[in-house]
């Protein structure tokens, strides 16, 4: 069964950038969700099945911590993906956490992403 990433992101292009990264490593792209309130909507709704979230911080409506919290109380492994954050705020906050800024190397994301979801070997793999 391929595993569903779920992709919070409110700029298109990057959000296009995105989703053909995380398709390209052989996954399913749940989203893109380009604010809170959508989100939040998807997640009460749904309940997805969900192997890792990529967040933007600034989303078009505030910030997308509500939806993290959400997210890790479900146990769902967070990349933080943007240009607006706080690397050593967001791990505090969110422990085991990763933080990728923007703009950030498809490999670097690639290989972020494996390790969320596979752990560390996988990701050394996914990296060659």
């Amino acid at each position: 069964m391929t595993k569903t990433i779920l992709l919070v992101e409110d700029e298109f292009f990057v959000a296009l950038d995105l989703q053909s990264i995380i398709e390209d490593g052989g996954y399913q792209v749940d989203g893109p969700y380009v604010s809170v309130e959508d989100v939040l909507a998807h997640l009460d709704g749904d309940k997805p099945e969900l192997a890792c979230a990529i967040l933007d911080v600034r989303l078009r409506d505030g910030e997308v911590f509500p939806a993290a919290e959400r997210l890790r109380e479900a146990g769902v492994p967070l990349i933080f993906h943007s240009g607006h954050a706080d690397e050593q705020a967001l791990q505090s906050r969110y422990p085991g956490a990763a933080v990728c800024g923007k703009p950030c190397s498809p490999s670097l994301l690639r290989r972020t992403l494996s390790m969320a979801v596979s752990g560390p070997e996988e990701a050394d793999r996914a990296a060659e």
